[in-house]
């Protein structure tokens, strides 16, 4: 592939619904081009952009991937994103790098989940959204309902361009409305026909498109309401303005499977979409927070954003990046803006899938790989050091589903925490961690099939095989009343023995710490013991006397005791106060306490009542109802107990689609009712045996 210049360079991420065709979309677009000499199967894991060997198992995108092409003297970099909403990560890496983005629609189906949250993405992002109903070739599929979905849902930005003639079901052939032809295909060939008699119903189309035009600018609109045609210029001049500034959403249509259409919407995206030049340049800040305006220029210092990284246990890192200004070359020194350290680029290439192609340099607005630097992570900026500058990263969901996880074999234990180091690198939207008070290994991801993803990833990528289990809850004790006891530890054998006697009052406290006091008179227990006492105490409260979890609220003082001259320890009197709490903390009311979080759910409107009630069930308060600042969803606020919250993320997901997400954090703890501290009594008691 030759380089390329700014103005002749389209990024475009292909996004939408699971299922939509996007990956078919990119491999037919990348068939037509001559990029690949066959036209790869998703069912034969043949594509070239779900190379990874998850995929091919899934029949699923799991990873974001690059496919370029050369169409018309212009190159266009296809991001393909995964639709599954457990890798929204994918399509999170493949906005940070888009300039456009391509939304894949079912004919079949109409809008779905998917569709509605690319289009989010690409509007927060700023950039173009172009529409393409795919699945034209089934019989099932009904452009013209779906079509009115998209006004009714979109509202007058959607734009018809190329909309199919229909006989008996079957797609006749494909009217291009801007250029006002008709096409039929055949082995993925376009061939002109007449324009066939649709009555009305061309020219409502017709219509539609030359109004989309018309609020593109005033002089347009005098010259619409006048009566007067526009030229061919003055309608693709209109609407590429439009398109880049998101004030209208072309609709193209077609088959991937068959490649019809496919052309016409590649011609489109040169015609439309805005290229490198205009969307390349972008705001950084300077190391003191000020803004520093950057321009596509090759000449100008370099910056790039690292959207992406691939991890091989053999090959190391690839970084994807895009070149935001200046220019690329291997043998140059860059500066790293979040270690500080500067990195030298080795070889630089240009990525097809999982080829990569060495090339001489990455031109501003282009994207490229680089490998062997072992220190830059993705959402790192790589800039001059004539100009340091930050740019901003990539956003990615937080992990809500934690499940811990336990190696099948104890002697890969220690290879558990390498592996996910290394395939967190790969993927921002795993988290891992040892809990130190249930003594588990937590991983968390973005659902059940990314959890599942991980998993599998360990085994083949690093030989770890592991399980996944419910996470223990950390749960603390403490008591209700005041109570007095007596610890007394004597031995004797032969020669010194041990001799400690204590009276400890226990009583509730306010710390999560143990309070230690002592009101000792005359001298019954000698000074230099109480820090044995107190050492004693603290190391006895680590397991409670009800199921074994840490001893939290306690006030102890030592009010009392005894010693002998020769016998009397630390290690007695030690050994005195943990046998003072075995015998008071029983008698002293002991409590079980649960972990209690914070819940805000976003869940679309109709959907609140359904969230209460599962709120409800699960021993929740609902505190109240807020508005989103997302379109038609509501913030469901609630006080929940952690260990009931184990599959929301799940349940949530289900009940409204894909739609709703949540955010939970632990607040404090309370007191657990009696049938759930019963339960995880026994449940302990019976892990204990």
């Amino acid at each position: 592939m030759r380089q390329y210049n700014a103005k002749n360079i389209r990024n475009v991420a292909f996004v939408g619904h699971s299922g939509t065709g996007k990956t078919s979309l990119a491999e037919a677009m990348l068939f037509l081009s001559g990029a690949s000499d066959r036209l790869g199967r998703i069912a034969d894991g043949t594509t070239i952009c779900d190379f990874d060997a998850e995929e091919i198992k899934r029949k699923a995108t799991v990873l974001m991937a690059i496919a370029p092409i050369e169409w018309k003297n212009t190159k266009m970099n296809i991001l393909d994103t995964p639709g599954l909403f457990d890798f929204s990560g994918g399509l999170n890496e493949g906005m940070r790098a888009a300039g456009s983005a391509v939304i894949t629609i079912s004919g079949k189906n109409g809008i779905a989940v998917g569709s509605e949250k690319g289009f989010k993405a690409a509007s927060k992002k700023g950039i173009s959204k172009i529409f393409f109903v795919n699945e034209m070739d089934n019989e099932n599929s009904d452009f013209y309902k779906v079509f009115e979905e998209l006004k009714a849902h979109f509202g007058p930005m959607i734009c018809p361009l190329v909309v199919p003639f229909v006989e008996n079901r079957k797609v006749q052939c494909y009217i291009n409305l801007l250029e006002y032809k008709a096409y039929t295909y055949k082995d993925g060939k376009s061939i002109q026909v007449p324009i066939p008699e649709m009555g009305h119903r061309l020219e409502g189309l017709r219509t539609a498109m030359n109004e989309a035009v018309a609020e593109t600018s005033e002089e347009l609109m005098e010259k619409y309401f006048s009566g007067e045609d526009f030229t061919p210029d003055e309608l693709i001049n209109g609407l590429a303005s439009g398109v880049r500034r998101g004030e209208i959403a072309p609709v193209f249509c077609g088959s991937a499977y068959t490649l019809e259409g496919v052309d016409q919407l590649m011609n489109g995206l040169i015609w439309l979409a805005p290229y490198a030049e205009t969307m390349a340049g972008e705001s950084g800040k300077d190391a003191d927070g000020k803004d520093v305006a950057l321009k596509v220029d090759d000449n100008d210092p370099t910056a790039v954003i690292v959207f992406k990284t691939i991890v091989d246990p053999f090959v190391g890192k690839l970084l994807y990046f895009k070149v935001v200004s200046g220019t690329v070359k291997p043998d140059t020194t860059l500066l790293n803006m979040r270690t500080g350290s500067t990195e030298k680029i080795g070889k630089v290439y240009m990525v097809r899938g999982k080829k990569q192609q060495e090339v001489p340099y990455i031109c501003a607005g282009d994207i490229g790989a680089v490998s062997k630097l072992a220190n830059t992570n993705t959402g790192d900026t790589l800039c001059s050091s004539t100009r340091p500058v930050i740019l901003p990263g990539v956003s990615f969901d937080a992990p809500h589903l934690s499940m811990s996880v336990h190696a099948k074999n104890k002697a890969d234990e220690e290879k558990i925490s390498a592996g996910l180091s290394r395939l967190m690198e790969e993927d921002p939207t795993i988290g891992y961690y040892h809990n130190h008070e249930t003594h588990e290994r937590i991983l968390s991801g973005l659902g059940e099939q990314h959890l599942d993803v991980v998993v599998s990833k360990l085994k083949s990528k690093f030989g770890v095989d592991v399980t996944l289990d419910v996470p223990k809850v950390p749960y603390r004790e403490t008591i209700r009343k005041k109570v007095k006891v007596q610890g007394r530890h004597k031995k004797q054998s032969g020669g010194h023995g041990q001799f400690g006697d204590v009276w400890i009052e226990f009583e509730p406290g306010t710390n999560d710490e143990l309070e230690f006091n002592e009101t000792v008179f005359g001298g019954s227990v000698p000074k230099n013991f109480f820090p044995a006492v107190e050492k004693g105490l603290i190391e006895a409260c680590r397991k409670g006397t009800l199921a074994g979890f840490p001893m939290v609220g306690l006030k102890a003082t030592l009010v009392d005791g005894s010693y002998h001259p020769v016998d009397s320890s630390e290690m007695a009197f030690k050994l005195a106060a943990a046998l003072a709490y075995k015998t008071g903390i029983p008698q002293a009311n002991p409590v079980l306490l649960e972990p209690v979080g914070s819940l805000k759910a976003y869940v679309p409107n109709d959907n609140t009542g359904d969230v209460m009630g599962d709120i409800n069930k699960r021993r929740g308060r609902v505190l109240g109802m807020v508005p989103s600042e997302e379109d038609n969803l509501t913030c469901v606020e609630a006080e929940v107990p952690m260990a009931e919250m184990g599959d929301f993320s799940t349940l949530l997901r289900s009940l409204t689609q894909g739609r709703g997400h949540f955010k939970f954090e632990f607040v404090r703890y309370e007191e657990a009712p009696q049938p759930v501290a019963q339960k995880v009594i026994e449940a302990n008691k019976v892990e204990e045996d």
